[in-house]
């Protein structure tokens, strides 16, 4: 048996159960998403259609090119759905288990917070938040490793956009304790 022959298998411990129930089919999500972004071609074709979508003296009104790829965005929604309704009748495959929906949540709502805070406390506090959590409580890492990591990596975020490129960043109370 030669070398590539070989196949190594990890199993990670960490993965999602396979026997895990079904949140959503694949044919709902197609569905919602295809509604979504029809609404969004028939706001973005109203507004550019209010905004001027023919031709004038001097060339295309502003509206003129995002409206009629509104209308293709349309278009394309409207066939998407249609696909999505008439494959409805066929076996829909599961889109996410509650498993798999478990471990996008444990890094969506984070993330999601990260932006929250960062309205509040300012980028580089939240920064440090964000990494030293995911660490700790996603990637199991020690508290110092955590601590550390997050701090030297704001720090370097630190002096390089505010002194290095003197870029405006979002800051904080903790920002302003300091003079910057």
């Amino acid at each position: 048996m030669s070398q590539t022959d070989l196949e190594i298998v990890v199993d990670d411990p960490t993965a999602p159960e396979d026997d895990s129930p079904a949140v959503v089919s694949s044919g709902s999500v197609e569905i919602v998403v295809c509604l979504l972004l029809l609404a969004l071609a028939v706001t973005l074709g109203y507004d550019n259609w209010r905004t001027g979508a023919s031709w004038d003296a001097t060339g295309p009104e502003p509206g003129y090119f995002p409206f009629y790829l509104s209308i293709i965005l349309g278009g394309g929604s409207l066939y998407g759905l249609i696909v999505a309704l008439l494959a409805r009748r066929a076996a829909s495959g599961t889109f996410v288990t509650r498993a798999q929906a478990r471990r996008v949540m444990a890094v969506f709502v984070p993330t999601l917070l990260f932006c929250l805070v960062t309205q509040f406390l300012g980028l580089y506090v939240a920064s440090f938040l964000l990494i030293a959590g995911f660490m700790r409580l996603v990637g199991k890492i020690a508290l110092w490793k955590s601590l550390l990591t997050a701090l030297v990596f704001t720090a370097i975020m630190f002096v390089t956009f505010d002194i290095a490129f003197d870029v405006i960043m979002p800051k904080g109370p903790l920002e302003a304790a300091f003079g910057h």
